[in-house]
């Protein structure tokens, strides 16, 4: 996943200026996860969009409360963030369970120092911190139980992460649930026993999702959309100042959205009307980012410095929970540098071990999350590689993406874990030493214990 920022301190002493260099990581630990047992079956993480009615593209579910009140019904995190099967329910885990198979003298390590007057005096090296943040779509979830402190979070493939409650993560803003018999409800996180994801069980009245046409500097992009990272409804609100005032449109009276300045944009009315907006974080540079759920590349969020224009088209509706299939391990093979190719099971950056966990790296102000079902190979480059600043990854579709070699694809990614046919322990290769990664095609797939 995408490395937490690293900052420094400095400390004044002795009336010489030390400046302690230390590189500290926001946050994210990383899983213990329980491995399933897997039988045969697909994997598909570009899902296709259900041709059903639209509100089985929203999320639907069963919550249980500590005081055994049951309520089931259409859901919303944090009363107006997450509502789609397609979006993603974060996290924090509590350890990561794939570091200790790797040898330490292999893990990437971080430069700490102390300097005076910008020269070092002291310095050191020591393996950099490998924990790692949660991230799945709601589609691919069947259950989620917080216990105590502890985070359950139980993927359709079985597989189980342990998360830490106290860390960051959806549910602190609680479930708001469209209870089929009890009216609106919204439910705190504490209050919270289990929550079991569902299909819904019959069409409904229910706002559409957001979904259009998006240009940035580099490309468009085409899919639902989550504007400044909430809102991905119809019925949500677009709020600005403009001339006039405070003004809060709907989305499903917006045509088209048009960045004019660092901190303004061209709102385009459904009647042809035109409002200047400004100064707000939803049409400026605060704005945190436009989601896109594009079925090419899984999803990819546009910064504001990137984003051009994006046109809405109406009636937008995502695929259904049943449109997720569960993941499977990754399986394929690893080519190094020297020129071995080593078959198997495959965790990558010592983290993503299923097909339906992500890539994500960046490129021209997009940040991609591309589920590993929809890639056939990585090509890390380097050094002495043409293009070096990028890396090449190949789609199942055939198209190439040059994404900057940084996040997934970036110096501090942990290597690969490679499980070898008839070997009890994984052989663990150095991210630097890494030629070519070629994932199986769905058609290729072997059972988890090795491959042919």
């Amino acid at each position: 996943m995408s490395r937490a920022t690293r900052a420094g301190g400095t400390f004044v002493t002795m009336l010489v200026v030390f400046a302690l260099v230390a590189c500290n990581r926001s946050v994210e630990r990383d899983v213990e996860a329980t491995k399933a047992s897997l039988g045969p079956g697909q994997t598909q993480s570009a899902v296709t969009p259900s041709t059903a009615a639209t509100p089985e593209g929203l999320l639907y579910g069963r919550i249980t409360t500590d005081d055994g009140a049951i309520h089931e019904g259409r859901l919303r995190w944090g009363g107006d963030e997450e509502a789609l099967w397609s979006n993603y329910f974060n996290g924090v885990k509590t350890k990561n369970p794939w570091v200790a198979l790797a040898p330490r003298k292999q893990l990437p390590k971080e430069r700490f120092s102390i300097r005076v007057f910008g020269k070092e005096i002291v310095g050191w090296d020591q393996v950099m911190d490998l924990d790692r943040p949660f991230m799945a779509r709601f589609g691919d979830i069947a259950r989620i139980e917080p216990r105590g402190r502890d985070l359950q979070v139980i993927l359709k493939s079985g597989t189980v992460f342990h998360l830490d409650r106290y860390g960051a993560d959806d549910l602190a803003d609680g479930v708001r649930v469209w209870d089929d018999r009890g009216g609106l409800v919204d439910i705190g996180e504490w209050k919270i026993r289990t929550i079991e994801l569902l299909s819904a069980p019959r069409p409904g009245a229910a706002g559409s999702a957001l979904h259009g046409f998006v240009r940035t500097r580099d490309g468009a992009f085409t899919g639902l959309i989550q504007w400044d990272r909430r809102a991905c409804l119809g019925a949500d609100e677009l709020v600005g100042n403009s001339t006039a005032g405070i003004r809060r449109l709907r989305f499903d009276s917006i045509r088209s959205i048009a960045r004019r300045s660092s901190d303004s944009s061209l709102v385009t009315l459904l009647d042809g009307s035109e409002i200047i907006l400004s100064s707000t974080s939803a049409v400026g540079r605060e704005n945190g980012g436009i989601y896109v759920d594009d079925q090419r590349y899984g999803r990819v969020l546009i910064s504001w410095n990137a984003f051009e224009r994006v046109d809405f088209s109406p009636g937008g509706t995502g695929p259904a929970y049943g449109d997720f299939q569960p993941g499977r391990p990754l399986m394929g093979d690893v080519v190094t540098r020297s020129g071995r190719r080593l078959a198997g099971r495959l965790i990558f950056d010592l983290d993503e071990s299923e097909t339906t966990e992500t890539l994500d790296a960046p490129s021209q102000g997009v940040d991609y999350t591309i589920p590993f079902s929809v890639i056939t190979s990585i090509g890390p480059g380097g050094p002495d590689a043409p293009g070096a600043q990028r890396a090449r990854v190949t789609l199942l579709s055939g198209e190439v993406l040059q994404l900057e070699r940084s996040g997934d694809l970036g110096k501090w990614n942990a290597g690969m874990l490679i499980f070898l046919e008839g070997r009890e322990r994984p052989e663990h290769v150095p991210w630097a030493d890494v030629e070519r990664v070629d994932f199986d095609r769905p058609s290729e797939r072997h059972s988890p214990g090795g491959r042919r």
